[in-house]
């Protein structure tokens, strides 16, 4: 017998409610006064408060939730980091009211804490994890007062061990913030038969598996592009019509100058162009209808699920950042297996002007690069190496000889040295399954003298330099 057969009978109450079709009404509130044009939604249908900050509306008969999109400048309550923006459907409920604060500090300017791929799958993994945490809560605290800060799980919380979800939601109470999470393959509840069943679990500690809120002029949209098919826990990458729907309606009360964040936890597509007649399980099939949704938009896809770090820029509107797990090596060893450290994405928002960096966990915000000496590469040993993880095309990687430039480095798709060496270690990783991952993101360059002082320096996007000396 298969070992996730438990599941096949989880009550329907917790996937569709019985209060379809029901009219219901509330207010959006901030101490006593009403707020306008908040939108309000079922998941289906969306409506904005009036002047008042009342609304009307007709549950759809499916409707699990009624939510808002917390506007900018408020926020809702948070439980343990999980924001309170959702009351569940209750059959024969006709009033869903939602009190708001107001937020202390201008959100205009905002930061958000990105990471992905936690996959807990037991208390050692939790521990660990817990003494993680200190970076997050430390890095945050450098922005106290200047800009509002807050976090986003992109999914794959826990490694199919849904008994470690409230375990993690009080170790991650530390982090004295509200975070905002995706769900991810291995946050499905297994064994139902459809994808409707797949998320139950996940909506009654975390709400509503599709959702978006604002700060200052960004607006942010959480997805579940995770579609379950069945056979144990299979899945594709795919987006279904009724979210598409939703966030038609949703996009629809979005300014049109709005900066738009998409969080999703399998990418959409991780090359410019799709690939031709695929079906996939580690991208999303039916990323063109997003594509479109967001056309004309300044846009930023954020993703997880592959357990490396790669940016696309699609066009000049449009990039996706796919983010590496906090995990590493599934909680093996302190990387991932292209060689990307442990760490989190961090997004600095003023006003719609975006800039990012990738914080590695126990290490200063300016550790960008690792570089390797002639010879740690099996692939090119004659050649320095360097893995410049949240490299994307606008990004400059040089190498120097005794202080001189002596010119632009040569990109290549190749392994890690570390994260080879540490992959081919299976007492170490103990699952036969992992191994290295090739990775564009690797650079090379045949020093002239090899008795030279080399350091390799890198310009990102932002003018920002990196620089690492190569030890011999």
């Amino acid at each position: 017998m298969k070992k996730y057969l438990f599941v096949i009978a989880i009550s329907l109450a917790g996937v569709a409610s019985a209060a379809g079709g029901e009219k219901v009404s509330g207010r959006v509130a901030c101490e006593g006064a009403g707020l306008p044009d908040v939108m309000v939604t079922d998941g289906y249908n969306c409506v904005v408060t009036d002047g008042e900050g009342r609304y009307d509306m007709t549950l759809d008969d499916d409707a699990r939730f009624v939510y808002i999109s917390t506007p900018s400048g408020y926020l809702p309550r948070v439980e343990k980091t999980v924001p309170q923006f959702y009351i569940p459907v209750e059959p024969g409920r006709s009033q869903y009211d939602f009190e708001l604060t107001k937020n202390p500090v201008d959100d205009t300017r905002h930061v958000a804490l990105v990471q992905a791929d936690v996959q807990l799958t037991s208390m050692q993994d939790l521990d660990t994890y817990e003494g993680l945490l200190k970076d997050v809560t430390d890095f945050a605290a450098g922005y106290r007062g200047k800009a509002h800060v807050f976090g986003i799980d992109l999914g794959d919380i826990v490694g199919d061990t849904p008994s470690l979800f409230e375990p993690y939601i009080n170790v991650a109470a530390c982090m004295n913030m509200p975070v905002w999470r995706a769900i991810g393959n291995h946050d499905m509840t297994y064994g139902g038969r459809t994808f409707e069943y797949s998320y139950a679990k996940f909506e009654s500690l975390f709400g509503p598996i599709y959702y978006s809120f604002n700060k200052g002029k960004a607006h942010y949209i959480v997805l579940d592009n995770n579609f379950y098919v069945n056979r144990d826990y299979q899945y594709i990458g795919y987006i279904d019509e009724r979210t598409f729907r939703w966030l038609e309606q949703d996009l629809a009360h979005v300014p049109a100058d709005a900066v738009v964040f998409v969080m999703m936890h399998i990418p959409g597509n991780l090359e410019k162009e799709l690939a031709w007649n695929t079906l996939q399980s580690d991208q999303t099939n039916n990323i063109a209808g997003l594509w479109q949704l967001l056309k004309g938009r300044k846009s930023h896809i954020l993703s997880g699920h592959t357990h490396f770090n790669w940016n696309v820029c699609f066009n000049d509107s449009l990039m996706e950042h796919n983010t590496a797990a906090v995990c590493g090596i599934w909680w093996k060893a302190p990387v991932c297996m292209d060689g990307t450290p442990q760490g989190y994405g961090v997004y600095e928002v003023d006003g719609t002007d975006v800039k990012w960096v990738y914080k590695s966990m126990g290490y200063p915000v300016d550790y960008q690069l690792r570089a390797y000496p002639v010879g740690a590469s099996n692939e090119y040993p004659a050649d320095i190496i360097a893995n410049v993880w949240n490299w994307d095309e606008q990004w400059r990687v040089e190498w120097l000889e005794n202080g001189k430039v002596m010119g632009e480095m040569t990109r290549f798709e190749g392994y890690d040295p570390m994260a080879a060496e540490i992959c081919a270690d299976k007492e170490r990783v103990v699952y036969d399954w992992i191994s290295p991952l090739k990775t564009p993101h690797m650079f090379r360059a045949t020093p002239q003298n090899a008795n030279a002082k080399i350091e390799v320096r890198v310009t990102d996007r932002f003018g920002n330099v990196y620089t690492q000396k190569i030890d011999k």
